[in-house]
C-alpha cells in the first residue's frame, strides 16, 4: 500500500492480485473500458480482437476465476482509498526460447488516474515480468491516446511496431 498526501488530503493507493471476490468490481471496469474504447479511433476493432477473449472472460460468471489460474497470466486490481478504480493483466507468450511478456489489459477509470495507482499497477506488471524471466514486454496504445503512450514511454517502453489499418467503411473498425 501506498500513502500521498498533500496538505489537504490524503490518498492510499494499493495494488494487488484479483481474486474471485474482485469479480463484479473487474466485470465493471472492463465495461468502462469498453465503453471508452467504443470513442477511440481504432478502439472497437481492438475490443473485438485483441482483448476479445479477455474481455468475454471478465464479463462471465467464473471468468476472472479461469484468467487468475492460468499460470501464464499475472491479474492485478488497484484500489484508491479501498475502491477497485484500475485492473491490469499481464500474460506471457513463448516465442521459440525467449518469453515476450504482453501487458494484454490496462485500465484505469479517469477519475483515478494521476494519483499514482497506475504508477503501482505498471511496476507491479514489469516486476513479475522480469522475476519470470521475459525479455521485453509489448503495450498497446491506441492512435491518438498521447496520455497511454506518454504512460508507457515514461516507463521505458518505445515504439517497435505500428499496425497500419484499412477500413472498408462497413462498420468493422
Amino acid at each position: 500500500m501506498s500513502r500521498r498526501s498533500d496538505r489537504r488530503f490524503t490518498i492510499d493507493t494499493e495494488v494487488r492480485l484479483a481474486s474471485r471476490t474482485d469479480a463484479a468490481a473487474c466485470a465493471e471496469l472492463a465495461e468502462a473500458a469498453l465503453g471508452a474504447l467504443d470513442e477511440s479511433r481504432g478502439g472497437p476493432l481492438v475490443a473485438r480482437r485483441e482483448l476479445s477473449v479477455v474481455a468475454r472472460a471478465l464479463l462471465r460468471p467464473g471468468g476472472l476465476d479461469r484468467l487468475i489460474a492460468d499460470r501464464g497470466r499475472h491479474v492485478l486490481v488497484g484500489l484508491l482509498d479501498g475502491t477497485r478504480v484500475a485492473l491490469a493483466i499481464g500474460k506471457q507468450e513463448r516465442l521459440g526460447a525467449a518469453t515476450l511478456g504482453i501487458v494484454e489489459w490496462y485500465y484505469v477509470m479517469p477519475e483515478a488516474r494521476g494519483v499514482g495507482v497506475g504508477e503501482a499497477m505498471i511496476r507491479a506488471l514489469l516486476g513479475w515480468f522480469e522475476e519470470t524471466g521475459c525479455s521485453g514486454v509489448d503495450a498497446n496504445a491506441l492512435p491518438g491516446d498521447r496520455l497511454s503512450k506518454s504512460f508507457f514511454e515514461a516507463h521505458g517502453f518505445k515504439a517497435r511496431l505500428v499496425t497500419m489499418h484499412r477500413s472498408f467503411e462497413r462498420g468493422d473498425g
